[in-house]
């Protein structure tokens, strides 16, 4: 589970920047998806704001999104749009 708070800490301390996104609707897609894949909820922080991939769930290969990268991806971006309200 990720709290408000560490993503803020995320943004402000990792990537030097002020978040633009509701951190709250984040939040809770983030906790979401990560009911579904059951992995580290920063790996899913790391390859949906920085493209990292999550080597354990093959999301890339040879630089580009396998599958497995793009369902996570817009899984995470249809629950974003759900819960930005």
């Amino acid at each position: 589970m990720i709290t408000i708070k560490q993503l803020r800490d995320y943004f402000k301390h990792d990537l030097k920047m002020e978040p633009r996104h509701n951190l709250k609707a984040c939040k809770k897609a983030f906790n979401t998806l990560n009911k579904e894949v059951q992995t580290d909820v920063f790996n899913l922080v790391y390859l949906i704001f920085e493209n990292k991939p999550i080597d354990s769930m093959y999301t890339h290969s040879y630089g580009f999104h396998t599958a497995n990268g793009r369902h996570l991806i817009e899984t995470f971006k249809n629950l974003y749009t759900r819960y930005d309200y």
